[in-house]
């Protein structure tokens, strides 16, 4: 159970600091908010002011054109009403940040979204030792361990080889920011001719050379419907609702795969015939979840979203941590 002792407490708005008088990753608009990256799900629009890390800033800028916003670079020490903060790689995304909390001896870190793969798309993970973590639980079971990346990369190029052999374009589906950046960086190797991409992809693409991301060649998927007659075996990257209906009409003969993390177990019951997609993930595996929370010393976890209930009790019987799920912690009335 949650106390109102402790520097962080659960408010319906998000995760809150009493001392400070702020929030992390908020789920509404607040006075002050520390974000940890850009994807929705952790920053909305409308804060009164907030702080994150300078890459970050810039995608925020781009997505929310909000710019009351404070940016630090990696592991910069400053304070909000006594509280000593700062941002460390989390590895999810270009610009994701751990958010580390000090108070009276004590050492937190919300985790965010977090990953340990290589990734040349976005700061490697650091490891931040800690007496209280807050982690995500995405993928939270033993079934979801990830391949060698280069293998997945080696993968889908041999997939989009085989598609040009029968003149049909390889359509990708991954989300605008971090995933489809992944794709792109790690086909480098691979392709010769331009990418196409949603517009939305080519705009976070800007934010990642802004920030020294080297990318592959791309074009406008909305220079497409201009081309006659339209071409065959190229590599489009697109988010699953940049896949309209008009658009499908103007790809010619096509084959559509997703990247994502739940094609593990969705591959796996298609036992015959195509797989769904790729395995490709941006958030941490079974077994380097447990290996982050091991490392950190932590003797105290809040498990926050995903199958967060069931590894909370696993950290507690087989790991003896102290562990609570989100669902399970008191929500304070200050919220």
């Amino acid at each position: 159970m949650c106390i109102t002792s402790d520097l962080l407490v659960k408010t319906s708005k998000g995760i809150y600091c009493p001392k400070g008088d702020f929030y992390i990753d908020p789920v509404r608009a607040v006075k002050l908010a520390l974000i940890s990256h850009g994807h929705a799900d952790h920053a909305k629009s409308g804060h009164g002011h907030f702080h994150c890390t300078d890459a970050t800033g810039t995608i925020l800028d781009r997505r929310l054109n909000q710019s009351d916003c404070t940016t630090h670079a990696w592991e910069e020490s400053f304070e909000i009403g006594g509280v000593k903060i700062s941002f460390h790689p989390a590895g999810h995304v270009l610009g994701s940040a751990q958010i580390r909390l000090e108070s009276e001896g004590k050492v937190w870190v919300f985790s965010g979204d977090y990953k340990r793969q290589a990734d040349s798309s976005c700061e490697p993970f650091r490891l931040v030792p800690c007496d209280v973590f807050i982690t995500e639980a995405t993928f939270a079971l033993p079934v979801y361990q990830w391949k060698n990346p280069e293998e997945v990369f080696t993968e889908i190029h041999e997939w989009v080889t085989q598609n040009q052999k029968q003149n049909l374009n390889s359509v990708l589906l991954a989300y605008s920011l971090g995933k489809a950046q992944r794709l792109l960086t790690g086909l480098l190797p691979y392709q010769k001719e331009p990418i196409w991409v949603h517009k939305s992809i080519e705009e976070m693409n800007q934010c990642y050379s802004k920030h020294g991301v080297q990318l592959p060649l791309t074009s406008p998927i909305k220079e497409w419907k201009k081309l006659s007659p339209y071409p065959t075996g190229q590599l489009i990257i697109l988010p699953q609702a940049g896949l309209t209906d008009d658009l499908v009409d103007r790809l010619g003969p096509h084959r559509i795969a997703s990247a994502s993390g739940w094609n593990m177990v969705q591959n796996a019951k298609k036992r015959v015939g195509p797989t769904n997609g790729f395995v490709v993930s941006d958030h941490v595996d079974w077994p380097d979840l447990v290996q982050t929370i091991r490392e950190t010393g932590a003797k105290r976890v809040w498990v926050t979203h995903g199958q967060n209930r069931s590894f909370a009790r696993y950290l507690r019987e087989c790991e003896g941590v102290d562990a609570i799920a989100w669902e399970d912690l008191e929500n304070d009335a200050r919220g």
